[in-house]
């Protein structure tokens, strides 16, 4: 139990710093708070397992998104995703645009 509210801790963490880090020049930061909390919720509820990881089919069933891009994201190919490396992503690619 202390793993899983370690890990939460830390996926709470990283989003929020993802959101701040990968917010646009004048971003409104409370807008970017919102959306960190969303993907954090998104997460949250469709990791069934309560582990911290999302499959590609838990992924399929409550983050499409993230699904569509899973191999890009599970660059370890561990068969699973976590929060940050979903952050990590989304940063990346806010950035190339």
């Amino acid at each position: 139990m202390k793993k899983l509210l370690a890990a939460m801790l830390l996926c709470c963490a990283s989003t929020v710093t993802f959101a701040q880090s990968a917010a646009p020049q004048g971003a409104n930061p409370q807008r970017m708070e919102r959306m960190a909390q969303q993907v954090q919720t998104r997460f949250s509820n469709a990791n069934t397992t309560h582990d911290g990881k999302l499959t590609k089919a838990q992924a399929e069933a409550g983050m499409p998104r993230v699904a569509q891009h899973f191999d890009e994201i599970d660059t370890q190919r561990t068969g699973y995703v976590t929060l940050p490396q979903i952050a990590a992503f989304m940063q990346e690619r806010a950035a190339a645009h």
